[in-house]
Order: C-alpha cells, then structure tokens, then sequence
C-alpha cells in the first residue's frame, strides 16, 4: 500500500507541472512570437519480483515477468516552433518571418539572443531596436530625416531620405537557424539563447538556404492553439483526480489492514 500512495503522489505531482506548462501557454496567447510547450513524461524504475526466464512451479517457463511500476517523472518541455498565424499591422517596423529563421538581437554584456518577435523600434540614436531596447544584429541605423522605410523580403533596408529622389540602402537583416531550435533555452523577454543541444546558430539571408522570409508590416502571433489547450487542460485535470483517488483508495486499504488488530 505504501507503494501505491508514493506512485499516485508521483502521478499528482506530474499532472501539476503539466497543468502549469499548460497555463503558461494559455497566458502567452496573445504574446508576439510566443511558441508553445509541452511536458513530456516517462515511467519510473521497475521493481522485478519475477523474472521472465524463471521456471514456474509446474517446470515451465514463465511467459512473462512480474514488475511493478513505480510512477511516472517529468523528463522535458518540448517547445514547438510552428510558425503562427502572421496579421497584418501596418506598422513599417513590423517584421515577420514567413518560414524557419530567427532575429538576432545583441544582449547588454555583448551575447546575441534570438526571437520571432519582429515588433522593432527606432531608438533616439537611429537604431534598430526590439520592445525592449536590444539592438538588431548586424546593426541598422538610420540616418535623419527619414521619409519612409523600406524591408525588402530578402531582408534589404531602404529609405528615403528627405531631398532625395532615389531610396539609399542602408543594411541587411539576416536571419538565424539552428539544426534543432527545440532545444534553445528560453530567457523569456520573447528571447531564445544558443545551448548545446540546440547546436550552433546558422546565419543567412531570408529566402536563402531553407530560411524564411521578410515579411514587413505584419507580426507572427503566439501558435497556442486555445482550443487544444483547455482539452489538455481537462485530461490533466482528470489524470490528478483520478490520482488523488489511488491516494484515497490506498489510505483505505492501509486503514482496514491497521483494524484487523484491533
């Protein structure tokens, strides 16, 4: 009986951190750039009161082990990097990217981040800036008395300078891949940071070599699915009742084996 509140416990404990991935993807619904997650289980260690290969009493060979599980461990969050569905803003500073890649953006103690979030911003120096203040890398400055600003799909910076009559081209945006983006760390701020797992970053221009492209005046939305979260949701939901009641049912047994004494 101790065996099954301890697995039962486990089972609770599980279904909380996946409640909670859950309800952070809910809250990021309508967060610029956010990707989804999801926590990913695996069963605990066995124990084997009966091996398979052990003759039975009749001489026979057992068909199959006797193992008892021990309950299951969170063991990752999986983040999934499906584009988002991409709305228009009008804002000429808005960028998304229609494919695989990501911004680079340039971190106070001189690192690079990466995000999809291409909601930039013109700082009072000219550059090219995130919502927070981080630099695009490579860097794109304007110069003054700007006009309008042209982002080409291949990631070309143009403007028109007023007293010109032709658009000066001013930088490049390059985009960023890596050979598996699940594995990047979330810093959070809509920022992924380079790891081990993730390998290292890839540089291009869009529409080269497999990357996405430029897509001005539109933003990439979150690609949590709210539907498919709230059903989720309830499953985990379920799965921690159902697990408090393996608690209930074996507090009971554990109680009508403490009353045969009495």
């Amino acid at each position: 009986m101790l065996r099954a509140l301890k697995t039962a416990a486990l089972g609770m404990s599980a279904q909380q951190l996946n409640v909670d991935v859950i309800a952070n993807n809910l809250a990021n619904v309508n967060t610029t750039g956010f990707k989804k997650s999801s926590i990913e289980f695996q069963d605990l260690l066995y124990q084997n009161i009966q091996h398979g290969d052990h003759d039975g009493r009749d001489g026979h060979e057992n068909p199959a082990p006797l193992q008892i599980g021990l309950g299951s461990r969170p063991v990752s969050t999986f983040r999934s990097f499906s584009r988002g569905d991409i709305a228009q803003t009008g804002n000429t500073l808005d960028l998304a990217i229609n494919g695989r890649g990501f911004f680079q953006v340039e971190l106070g103690d001189g690192n690079y981040a990466y995000t999809r979030d291409g909601s930039f911003k013109i700082n009072s120096e000219g550059y090219l800036v995130t919502s927070s203040g981080l630099k695009v890398y490579p860097e794109i400055t304007l110069p003054e008395n700007v006009n309008s600003i042209k982002i080409s799909e291949d990631g070309v910076v143009s403007v028109m300078v007023e007293g010109e009559t032709e658009p000066q081209e001013i930088g490049q945006i390059e985009l960023v891949s890596f050979m598996n983006p699940a594995g990047l760390e979330a810093k959070g701020g809509n920022l992924f940071t380079v790891t081990e797992a993730s390998g290292e970053p890839i540089y291009g221009n869009p529409g080269e070599d497999g990357l996405g492209q430029v897509m001005q005046g539109y933003l990439e939305k979150s690609n949590v699915d709210v539907a498919q979260e709230m059903i989720d949701l309830i499953v985990a939901q379920r799965s921690y009742e159902i697990n408090s009641k393996a608690v209930k049912t074996a507090d009971q047994l554990l109680g009508l084996i403490n009353s045969l004494k009495r």
